[in-house]
C-alpha cells in the first residue's frame, strides 16, 4: 500500500470514528428525551401499557424515518440481499420490548434521574459482546485497553453509586427500590444482548434503517403480547388503553423520539463499535438527569447525601463513557475487525468487496438503485401524520408537574443535536 493510500485510510478512517462520535452523543440526547412520557407510569398507568403505547410510536417510526430517508425500494432490495438478517432483527426487536417494559417498572419505583443510569450498564454487556463475538478491542494497544476497560469499571462504580443513592429516597421504599434497581439491570442486560444482532447486521453490510425496519415487528408483537398476558387477554388490554387514551399522544411521541434516538445509536455502533459507540450513547443518562431533575423535580425528595450520590454517579458513570469513546480504533484492531466480517461473508456468501465499502460508509446499492420514489410511499407519511393528529385530537394535559422552561431548552438542544448529526450522517455517507 502507498503512502498516499495510507493517509488516504487514515483520513477516512478518523472522519468515521468522529461521525460515529457525533452519531453517538445525537443518540444520547434523543434517547434522554424518549424517556420522560414514561413518568405517566407515576399516574396509575399498567407499565405494560405504558410501553405498548411507546412501542406504537417506535412501529409507525420505524416505518416512516426509513422512508423518508431512503425510499421503500432501496429498504426492500438491501432486506433482499441481506435476507438471513431479518430474524436477527426480528430477535433484537423483542428484546427491545421486554428491556422497555422494565424500565418503566423501574421509572415508577425509583425514578426517571436513578433507573437511567443503572439500565446503561448495557454498555458493559455490549463490551463484552463486542470483544467476544466481533474481534472489537483486538489487536490494540494498552492505551486503548486502559481507556476501554478503565471507562467499564467507572461505569460499574457510578452505578453502585446510585443504587446506593435510592436507600437514600424516603419517598419510595425499601422493597418497591430493590425491585426498581433489579428491573434497571435486567434492562441492561437485555439490551446489551440486543446489540449483537446489531453488530452481526452491520458487519454484513445491512443498512441501518433496513434493520430498524424489520426490527419493530419484533418489538410490537412481544409487546402485545406481555400487555395481553400481564392483563388477562387482549380485551381488558383494550379496556386499559381506551382509559389511557388522553395520555397515549405522549406517550406514541415518546416512541417517535426513542427510534431518532436508536437510529444515531445504530450509526454509532455500525462505525465505532458497540465496545465504543454504546457507552458514548450512553450519555442519555445526562439528558435523563436532567429531564428527571430540572423538568420533573425527581430530586426534591432526596436528602443532601441522596443528591450528592445521584451527581457523583452520574459523573463517574459519564467520565467511564468518555473514556471509552476516546480510544480511537488502531489499524491493528481494525484489522481484526476486518477478519470478523470475512467471517459472516464466508459464512453467508456475500461479496466482501461490497461491504467493505459499505463498512466505509460508500454504499454501492445506493448507486445501483435505477427507480425512484414510489407512489405509496406517501401515503405511509401520511398515515403517520395522520395517527399523530388522531391521538394528539384526544390529548389531556397530564397532572404531573414539569418546569416549562427547562422542558422548552432541553427540546430545543435536542432538535439542534437532530439537525447537526443529521446533517453530517448525510453529508458522509447519505445514511449508509
Amino acid at each position: 500500500m502507498s503512502t498516499n493510500t495510507k493517509s488516504v485510510t487514515r483520513l477516512s478512517s478518523r472522519s468515521l470514528h468522529q461521525l460515529g462520535v457525533a452519531c453517538g452523543l445525537g443518540a444520547g440526547a434523543w434517547l434522554g428525551a424518549a424517556e420522560a412520557p414514561t413518568k405517566l407510569v407515576t399516574m396509575g398507568f399498567s407499565p405494560f401499557v405504558i410501553s405498548v403505547g411507546m412501542v406504537a410510536g417506535v412501529f409507525v417510526a420505524r416505518w416512516t424515518v426509513p422512508t423518508l430517508l431512503k425510499g421503500t425500494g432501496y429498504v426492500l432490495l438491501d432486506l433482499k440481499e441481506k435476507a438471513h438478517l431479518i430474524v436477527w432483527a426480528v430477535l433484537a426487536g423483542m428484546l427491545w420490548a421486554v428491556a422497555n417494559t422494565l424500565t418503566v417498572f423501574a421509572i415508577r419505583n425509583v425514578g426517571l434521574s436513578i433507573a437511567f443510569p443503572l439500565w446503561n450498564t448495557n454498555s458493559l454487556v455490549g463490551l463484552f459482546w463486542g470483544w467476544l463475538l466481533f474481534n472489537e478491542l483486538r489487536g490494540s494497544g494498552a492505551g486503548q485497553w486502559a481507556k476501554v476497560l478503565g471507562g467499564a469499571a467507572a461505569i460499574v462504580v457510578g452505578a453502585c453509586l446510585l443504587a446506593y443513592a435510592t436507600s437514600h429516597q424516603s419517598a419510595v421504599a425499601q422493597h418497591s427500590a430493590a425491585m426498581g434497581i433489579l428491573a434497571a439491570l435486567g434492562a441492561g442486560v437485555l439490551w446489551g444482548t440486543m446489540y449483537i444482532p446489531y453488530k452481526k447486521a452491520y458487519i454484513s453490510g445491512m443498512n441501518p434503517l433496513s434493520f430498524v425496519t424489520v426490527f419493530t415487528f419484533g418489538e410490537l408483537g412481544t409487546a402485545f403480547a406481555l400487555a395481553a398476558v400481564f392483563h388477562g387477554g387482549f380485551e381488558p388490554l383494550l379496556a386499559e388503553l381506551t382509559r389511557a387514551r388522553p395520555a397515549l399522544f405522549w406517550l406514541f411521541l415518546g416512541g417517535f423520539c426513542w427510534v431518532l434516538g436508536d437510529i444515531f445509536q445504530q450509526y454509532a455502533a455500525k462505525y465505532i463499535g458497540i465496545g465504543r459507540g454504546v457507552p458514548l450513547s450512553n450519555t442519555n443518562q445526562l439528558w435523563g438527569l436532567a429531564w428527571g431533575a430540572l423538568v420533573f423535580g425527581e430530586m426534591a425528595a432526596l436528602g443532601p447525601t441522596g443528591r450528592v450520590l445521584v451527581i457523583a454517579g452520574s459523573l463517574v458513570m459519564i467520565g467511564g463513557a468518555v473514556a471509552i469513546s476516546l480510544a480511537e480504533a488502531p489499524e491493528s484492531e481494525q484489522t481484526s475487525w476486518r477478519k470478523a466480517m470475512d467471517r459472516e461473508c464466508g459464512r453467508y456468501g456475500l461479496d466482501r468487496q461490497r461491504v467493505a465499502a459499505i463498512l466505509q460508509g460508500d454504499d454501492p446499492l445506493a448507486r445501483e438503485m435505477t427507480t425512484g420514489r414510489r407512489w405509496w410511499e406517501l401515503l405511509i407519511v401520511a398515515a403517520a401524520v395522520g395517527i399523530f393528529l388522531w391521538l394528539a385530537s384526544a390529548a389531556e394535559l397530564q397532572p404531573i408537574s414539569v418546569n416549562l422552561p427547562w422542558m422548552a431548552l432541553l427540546s430545543v438542544a435536542s432538535l439542534v443535536f437532530l439537525v447537526l448529526c443529521g446533517a453530517l450522517l448525510w453529508k458522509r455517507t447519505g445514511f449508509s
